[in-house]
């Protein structure tokens, strides 16, 4: 899904905290849309005509969001039905309303959506315009799937959003099922096929961590879509590194014109990577938002989006990434609903497809863009959803607005560990969606990410679901995974299945490597015992059945799990606040603990006694510091009070700093239920002077989720001008930072951190 540019994990939808603008003010929560009774035949318009006398863009916006299955996102935001009259009023309504008037109706303008419209046939919207919303639904689940295709050439991304809202779980279920965008030459995609991305994760971008969770779900005879790795560092020599070990695999096993790689950077980073190494990227990826000041956000503008889809004429074009609540959470909704939002990146992702084909035809190719989306439905966090049933509800909302799009999309069913999805659910909830035929799931060697921490698909969740529900991997693959010999010829799995040691001699084999096998196999179990003395999970052999993860295995996953709970409620103690060089206390506005977790805006901005500490703190320092160190509990205090963490992390900090003629304030600044934007608060009110042109730098410390077992906190760091924290121009938001995640004894070391903290850091004060 969702993010600040970072030498941490471009992460798939953005996971940052939400902005109190998208949230309503403590005691001023709206607390739903009522609609009590609407008339036979009214629509939307002749609802606004009856009640206001006019069209009124607000209670439009709330009309549609209303007609949403519920989630805490849109009530947060006041876009939510009231009770369950009012949302079956406001669906009745909304079945009504003609398409064409949807179309002269948008919920919201900008440049974003004036650019999703060049996607779409005049002919073909103009051929169903006079449909009703209603009428469209029935044609969807009675149609079949040509005639489907013709018609949503010409259908806006609020009309595919609008029809969904009148589904069930069933009839999404049924629509997705029989719609299918395989990726061209290819059945990724296809009726029948179910794919993966390996998603091979490391706490510190080790590339032999990656390398061997590639083998690993090779020996499961997955890994079909695309190798796709989260990057702890953003920087286009670490970008570069992995880019090159995981080229290598592919190269090696004659694999790179079957399936992509890609590191998950900002795509400006991709860009730069291949500039300096050619040859070497992939297909090129990018977390997308519904508007476009939800896209500023995340650092993108249309204009290099546009430019970037014109350099895709190879093979493999573009790889985006949504989830439902990223733009609230960003404080950048608009007013709109989460359906309607998630619905307009499905636009954008189609006008960018529509611009890799013209550039493969400008190039004197075939138009055959490659390009697909991965919903991260769930990874925000429980102010968009809790439940395991909404989860499912998201994710077939969003199967079938992907594909009523003309899009290849795929799923990560994730939770966060503080909703209420347990690594138990997770197995319930992919065999609800599974047939709604999305294209492909992640693929992990457990539940649990061990750089991200959260909870998303195992290696053995696409074993079990290819049995139960007769799924194949794409031809070629499968193919290859029996010339590899961990399936059979007639796919069964052989006793290399669950083998990661095989793949690797294999591998060997493949780079001219003539020792002995057994040697080979030693060697892998060398490099095997390494991995996970990083933290990181391999998951070899099998249970009763090939689908169940090995029962020693089994048990570590869930010792992380419960030990993640505990990390989720702990408490930043009085004690080791004490232990914290000239620290000063400042609380956020969250009444406890379990309001924090809940409600992130009120973790975003400062309770007043603290402000005005704060302030007091700035008028007596009359200028002297440039940079002000800033320490927040976050999600997991655990990761700040554990032995050998923040310390050493601080001391070396201020050591480089120094060193690097930086002047830093003495005190520490430590913060009680503290989030990322409170940081931006706390920079406003220190450094905000509309004369001052020199950058002021904010060093903002904040535990991580729990969940990988490293007990890890972040670093995000900020330094506009001044003028900048004064926000002379515009708030200073997540695209002004930058940030160094995984930083534990475990995992990125204190002092390593601290060192690429000042590295970075001059980056950002050169402009």
């Amino acid at each position: 899904m969702t993010q600040p540019q970072r030498s941490a994990p471009e992460l798939s939808t953005p996971s940052l905290p939400a902005d109190e603008a998208a949230l309503p003010k403590r005691g001023a929560v709206e607390r739903g849309v009522s609609i009590p009774e609407v008339r036979p035949e009214e629509d939307v318009f002749g609802y606004l005509q009856r009640v206001r006398g006019a069209f009124e863009p607000r209670l439009y916006q709330q009309l549609l969001g209303a007609a949403n299955a519920y989630k805490e996102g849109d009530e947060a935001i006041g876009v939510a039905a009231a009770d369950e009259v009012s949302r079956a009023n406001a669906r009745a309504l909304l079945s009504r309303t003609r398409l064409g008037d949807l179309h002269a109706h948008p919920p919201l303008e900008d440049r974003l959506y004036a650019f999703m419209l060049e996607a779409i046939d005049a002919e073909a919207r103009a051929s169903t315009a006079s449909w009703t919303v209603g009428q469209l639904k029935d044609f969807l689940l009675s149609a079949r799937e040509e005639e489907i295709k013709a018609a949503c050439r010409g259908l806006g991304s609020d009309a595919i959003a609008c029809v969904v809202k009148l589904m069930s779980d069933a009839e999404l279920t049924h629509v997705g099922s029989k719609v299918f965008h395989p990726l061209p030459g290819s059945h990724l995609g296809a009726r029948g096929y179910l794919g993966a991305r390996i998603q091979p994760n490391s706490p510190t971008d080790h590339p032999e961590d990656i390398r061997w969770q590639v083998f690993n779900g090779w020996s499961f005879a997955l890994g079909d879509v695309v190798l796709g790795t989260n990057p702890v560092s953003s920087s286009p020599e670490s970008v570069g590194a992995v880019e090159a070990a995981l080229h290598d695999i592919l190269v090696t096993f004659g694999l790179e014109e079957v399936m992509p790689h890609c590191v998950l950077s900002h795509i400006d980073i991709q860009a730069r990577v291949e500039e300096l190494q050619p040859g070497t990227t992939g297909i090129w990826f990018q977390s997308i938002a519904g508007t476009e000041a939800a896209n500023r956000t995340f650092d993108v503008t249309l204009e290099r989006m546009v430019e970037h889809a014109a350099r895709r004429t190879g093979r493999f074009g573009l790889y985006f990434e949504t989830g439902q609540g990223a733009d609230a959470t960003n404080g950048q909704h608009a007013g709109c609903d989460m359906v309607l939002l998630e619905s307009r990146k499905y636009g954008f992702a189609r006008a960018l497809k529509r611009r890799v084909a013209l550039a493969q035809m400008g190039a004197g190719k075939v138009a055959a863009p490659w390009v697909h989306v991965n919903d991260v439905a769930g990874f925000i966090g429980p102010e968009v959803f809790r439940s395991k049933e909404q989860l499912v509800r998201c994710c077939l909302e969003d199967i079938v607005m992907g594909k009523l799009h003309g899009l290849m999309i795929g799923l990560d069913i994730c939770s966060t560990l503080h909703m209420d999805v347990s690594l138990d659910d997770l197995g319930w909830c992919q065999e609800q969606i599974a047939p709604a035929s999305p294209g492909y799931l992640m693929a992990l060697p457990t539940r649990n990410d061990p750089m991200l921490s959260y909870l998303t698909t195992a290696f053995q969740d696409h074993v079990r679901l290819r049995e139960r529900f007769g799924l194949k991997v794409d031809d070629r693959m499968w193919a290859f995974f029996q010339e590899l010999g961990v399936i059979d010829a007639q796919g069964k799995p052989t006793e290399h299945f669950g083998d990661p040691r095989w793949v690797y001699a294999q591998y060997r084999r493949r780079k001219g490597d003539t020792r002995p096998e057994a040697e080979l196999l030693a060697e892998a179990e060398r490099q095997m015992a390494e991995v996970r003395a990083r933290g990181v999970a391999l998951a070899t052999g099998y249970g009763e059945h090939p689908w169940d993860l090995e029962p020693g295995l089994d048990r570590e996953v869930r010792g992380h799990y419960e030990d993640a709970k505990r990390g989720i409620w702990t408490e930043l103690s009085a004690a080791f606040i004490e232990t914290i060089p000239q620290a000063v206390r400042l609380r956020t506005q969250a009444a406890d603990r379990r309001d924090y977790i809940l409600h992130p805006v009120s973790g975003e901005r400062l309770a007043v006694e603290s402000v005005s500490e704060v302030q007091a703190l700035r008028s007596g320092r009359d200028g002297k510091w440039d940079v002000q160190l800033v320490i927040s509990d976050g999600l997991d205090p655990r990761s700040l009070m554990d032995a050998g963490h923040l310390a050493p992390f601080l001391e070396s900090l201020r050591r480089e700093l120094e060193a690097a003629n930086y002047r830093v304030a003495s005190e520490h600044l430590v913060v009680r239920y503290g989030r990322v934007r409170a940081g931006y608060q706390i920079g406003e009110l220190l450094f905000g002077d509309a004369a001052d042109t020199l950058p002021r730098a904010l060093i903002h410390v904040v535990g991580e989720r729990p969940g990988s077992g490293h007990h890890s906190y972040s670093a995000y760091l900020t330094a506009p001008t001044g003028q900048g924290w004064a926000g002379k121009e515009r708030p200073v938001d997540h695209d002004l930072t930058r940030v160094i995640a995984g930083i534990s004894d475990t995992s990125v070391r204190p002092e390593a951190a601290a060192r690429e903290a000042v590295r970075i850091l001059g980056e950002l004060c050169r402009g």
